[in-house]
This record gives C-alpha cells, sequence and structure tokens, in this order.
C-alpha cells in the first residue's frame, strides 16, 4: 500500500509590514456586532458624553503602560474623542431624534468613509483609528467591552485597531495577516517596532477559528497549514544558517571566512528580557526618544541613568550604542514647544539643557559597561564639537563633585547627505549610516508622500554610491548602518560589496540577516552553492 504524502502548505501571497516569522491558532476577528440600546431616561447627549469619557479613561489608562510610539498614537485618538466637531456633529443627530447609539455610529462612519476614499496612502492608514475610536465609545455606549485574543495566536481580519495591539501581551508571541490594511498605517508602525510579524493584503481567506496558520514577515506570505494533526512548523524562506557561520560574540562569517557584527535596534529596555546577548554583537541603535517620552522625562536624569543601565547591565562587556534625543519636526517631545525645523542635534544644540541632561545620564551611566554615544541627524561638523563641549562641562563639574563618570566615545549617525560628502572633516569616533533618512532626502520625498516608497526604491543605488564614498572618506574610523536597509535581506550583499562590516537591526531580522551573510562572500558576491 503506497503511503500518502504529508500536504505541502498553502502559501497565500501578501505584503510584508513587519518583517518575522510566526506561527499559531488563528484568531478570527469579525467586526464587534453592534448592539442597539435604548439608553435610560436621562438625556442621550449625557450618555454620548459620558461614554466619550469612558473611552478617553481607559485610552490613558493604556497610554500608561505604553512606549513613546504607542503613547503618540493615544494621544491622537484622544485628541479625536475631545474634538468639538465631531461631538457637535453626533448631538445634531441627537437632536433630530436619533438615538446615541445611532448618532455616535453614523457620525464615525462618515467619518471613516471620508478617509477610506482619500487619495493619499497616510489618510487611508487613518481610518482604522478613527474605527478604533468608534468602537471604544460605542462599547461604553452598549456595556459590550471589545475583549482581548489568546496569547500566541495569528490575529486574522480585515484591519487591526492600534489601542487592540497596544492592550494585547505578545511576549507569548503570535502575528497578524490583514485583508486589507496599509504598511503606513499605526498597527504596522507598532509591529516593526516591537517585531510583530506582520502581513497585510492578503485578500480574504477560507480559516477555521483555532486553525494553525503561519505570517512570514520576510517574504509577505500567508501559510495555510494543511491540517492541526499533520502541520509542520513554519520556516523562513531563506537558507538555514550553518553552525560555521556564527561566531562566539554572535556576529555571523561570509562564506570566505570575514567576521561581520551583528547587533540590535531597540526602542526601549523591556524589548530585551527575552533577548540572549550571547546571540547579537551588542546594541548598535538605542533610540533613546521612545524611552524618554516628555519634558518632564528629559529633564529626569536619574531615570535616564536608570533606563541605560538596564540596557548594559544586559549587554556585559558587548557595547551598547545610546542615541541622543531624535526629537523635534515630526517628532515631536510631549510638553516641548519649539520650531517645526528643529530635530534631532539642532534641537539638542537649540535647548542645551535637555543636552547637559542626557549628556551627564550618560557620562554617569558609562562606568557601568560599554556605553557609546551616538548624535542624532547631524549635518555640520561643528554640530559634534558642540556636543562634545557640553559632554566635557559637565564630566568637569562631576570630577569637581567626586562623582564617578567616564566619558563615553562620541559617534554620529549619518542620515544627511551633507554629512556623507565631508564625513573626513567630522571629530567623531565611529560612524552609523541612517539609511531611512537617507534615502528620504536623497530621493527628495517626505516619508508620507504617497510615492515615497516608489521613490526611495529607485534611490536605493545612489544611496548605496553616497555609502560607499563615505566609508572612503572615513578611513580606518568603524561603521555601522541600521537603518530598514540594514535588515532587507535584498541588500545585504550590496552593503557588504560598499563596505559595511556592522549590521545593527530589528531582533527578528537577525536569523535572516546572519543566514544571508553566511551565503555571501566579503565582496557581497553569492557563495557557490547558494
Amino acid at each position: 500500500m503506497k503511503r500518502r504524502s504529508m500536504a505541502a502548505p498553502h502559501r497565500l501571497k501578501a505584503t510584508s509590514a513587519s518583517p518575522g516569522v510566526a506561527t499559531g491558532p488563528a484568531y478570527i476577528a469579525e467586526p464587534p456586532a453592534t448592539v442597539f440600546m435604548s439608553p435610560p431616561a436621562v438625556s442621550e447627549r449625557a450618555e454620548l458624553a459620558g461614554a466619550i469619557e469612558t473611552a478617553i479613561g481607559e485610552l490613558q489608562h493604556l497610554a500608561a503602560g505604553a512606549d513613546a510610539e504607542g503613547g503618540d498614537i493615544i494621544d491622537f485618538q484622544i485628541e479625536v474623542l475631545r474634538d468639538p466637531t465631531i461631538t457637535e456633529m453626533a448631538s445634531a443627530r441627537i437632536d433630530a431624534g436619533e438615538n446615541a447609539v445611532f448618532a455616535w455610529v453614523a457620525t464615525l462612519d462618515g467619518y471613516v468613509r471620508e478617509l477610506e476614499s482619500a487619495d493619499e496612502e497616510q489618510l487611508r492608514a487613518r481610518a482604522v483609528d478613527i474605527l478604533d475610536i468608534k468602537n471604544r465609545v460605542l462599547a461604553a455606549l452598549t456595556g459590550t467591552p471589545v475583549g482581548d485574543f489568546p496569547p500566541g495566536s495569528i490575529y486574522v481580519g480585515k484591519d487591526m485597531e492600534p489601542s487592540r495591539f497596544l492592550a494585547h501581551d505578545w511576549s507569548a508571541g503570535g502575528g497578524i495577516a490583514l485583508y486589507g490594511g496599509s504598511a503606513a498605517g499605526h498597527v504596522a508602525l507598532l509591529a516593526r517596532s516591537r517585531s510583530v510579524p506582520m502581513v497585510i493584503g492578503a485578500g480574504r481567506f477560507a480559516i477555521e477559528e483555532g486553525q494553525l496558520i503561519g505570517v512570514d514577515g520576510d517574504s509577505g506570505a500567508v501559510i495555510l497549514q494543511a491540517g492541526k494533526e499533520n502541520a509542520r512548523p513554519l520556516q523562513a524562506e531563506h537558507p538555514t544558517t550553518s553552525a560555521a557561520a556564527i561566531t562566539d560574540n554572535g556576529s555571523a562569517r561570509t562564506a570566505d571566512g570575514l567576521e561581520v557584527l551583528l547587533s540590535i535596534n531597540v526602542n526601549a529596555p523591556d524589548e530585551i528580557e527575552r533577548i540572549s546577548a550571547a546571540s547579537t554583537a551588542g546594541i548598535g541603535l538605542m533610540r533613546s526618544e521612545f524611552a524618554v517620552t516628555s519634558l518632564a522625562d528629559a529633564a529626569n536624569e536619574d531615570k535616564q541613568l536608570a533606563i541605560y543601565r538596564r540596557l548594559l547591565d544586559w549587554a556585559g562587556t558587548r557595547p551598547v550604542t545610546i542615541r541622543m534625543l531624535d526629537v523635534g519636526g515630526d517628532k515631536p517631545l510631549s510638553g516641548l514647544e519649539t520650531s517645526p525645523d528643529l530635530r534631532g542635534i539642532r534641537l539638542l544644540l537649540a535647548r542645551p539643557e535637555i543636552a547637559r541632561v542626557q549628556a551627564r545620564a550618560l557620562l554617569r551611566a558609562a562606568i557601568f559597561g560599554n556605553l557609546r554615544v551616538m548624535l542624532p541627524m547631524v549635518t555640520f561638523p561643528s554640530d559634534v564639537d558642540e556636543i562634545r563641549q557640553i559632554f566635557r562641562e559637565e564630566a568637569a563639574a562631576f570630577a569637581r563633585r567626586a562623582i564617578p563618570h567616564r566619558d563615553p566615545p562620541i559617534g554620529m549617525m549619518v542620515e544627511v547627505p551633507a554629512a556623507a560628502l565631508m564625513l573626513d572633516q567630522f571629530d567623531a569616533d565611529f560612524f552609523s549610516f541612517g539609511t531611512n533618512d537617507l534615502l528620504q532626502y536623497v530621493a527628495a520625498s517626505a516619508r508620507d508622500d504617497t510615492d515615497f516608497a516608489a521613490y526611495s526604491e529607485k534611490a536605493v543605488p545612489a544611496v548605496l554610491r553616497l555609502i560607499a564614498y563615505a566609508v572612503n572618506l572615513g578611513g580606518s574610523k568603524p561603521f555601522s548602518i541600521c537603518g530598514d536597509m540594514a535588515g532587507d535581506q535584498r541588500r545585504t550583499g550590496a552593503l557588504l560589496a560598499v563596505g559595511i562590516r556592522h549590521f545593527s537591526v530589528a531582533p527578528a531580522q537577525l536569523p535572516a540577516i546572519r543566514s544571508a551573510i553566511g551565503g555571501l562572500h566579503a565582496d557581497g558576491t553569492r557563495a557557490a552553492g547558494e
């Protein structure tokens, strides 16, 4: 009798919104049923106002445990809920005789439809935020709260509300597979920052609740397993790294033996809890603005010291690179009013009191490990010189008071073309390429431009030439790359070819980039048999 072969999992083409691979039981999300209940005899305007305040209170509670990215999204939702225009529109419907629930749903549905039909993708992506607000107030009006889904599940639905993402515990794994969705949406942004695998644009597909399903955020696919009994663990579509390719310090070796450092990017200390320091060459980028989320935090030297110490304790002897606050412009710091033209190093120098507090915290933290400081959005050599002077002055003040401290190496992000073109003029100890901003400026396209993805793709060859030129200018100083290109397997060979020997990526991208490096020569060409 012929043995029946195991059916291969069926792959559905989708679009990657956040890299990584996850397998788990499907949780099928359906729009919450609208239960139209007649409010009690109290004023329906008051009923709606109370439900809005309840929703705001829930969001504020959620914000208390969120990082800067999540907090900004929640702040946006609270601002919308407090917008008197929306309340007035709903109240007008109530005054015309509509039930408060019907009035709220009709008002918000109209807003959602407007956004969904917008030409700009950024606006279309905001529709789910308004849907989120609508459902939260609706739940308060009808007494039917929005529930969580089981840990480790793969969330399947048309879209996902940001507050639902933030309220869920992702520590048990899981992923997101959306019929629609947007890579520019808030959930995609949150998924990337927390290394939750996510795909969008899969279209509707048939699946049962609890059926084993896979999300491949590396190649952009949904994997429908043949069944629970014979389902196989999902593997990413990249070659398995040989043991010889992994070195003792968590880096990797090319096929011809070149060691390439592999570090991780983190936004907040809690992101390292499930990662072994031994699997990395350290932290190549800690975005301090995601942990220092308000002007009060920026003024709190001891709080910052505690954050940096936690990272250094985890890393041991491995380097931890803390980027000073990259705030301003489209990355506001809560409580700080400033010119929209000031961002990164320019804001720090315009508001030196902020830079001095962070410098003091970094000087004190440096005695606890291998700390390095990186400066954001540097354009001119004087930017580095002026920050160095601040560190010297604060170190001298510590020395006079006999406060333990150490001068850390100070490097800079290379994300402004003007800096890349004259890198030999900078008194920096190391350099790291921030390709997200570099691509934006080379392509002369804003990130919220609907054609940004296409423009930036076309600009990649120019950015690679710029990196090669800058590496040559920098001479023997250390270089790394920490932008999205670092975690893109399609670019690994080209980045090796232009001289990059240190990649810093999101934790979920480490296995894929390690595998890619193992299949390449030091010059970026593919090894025989790969």
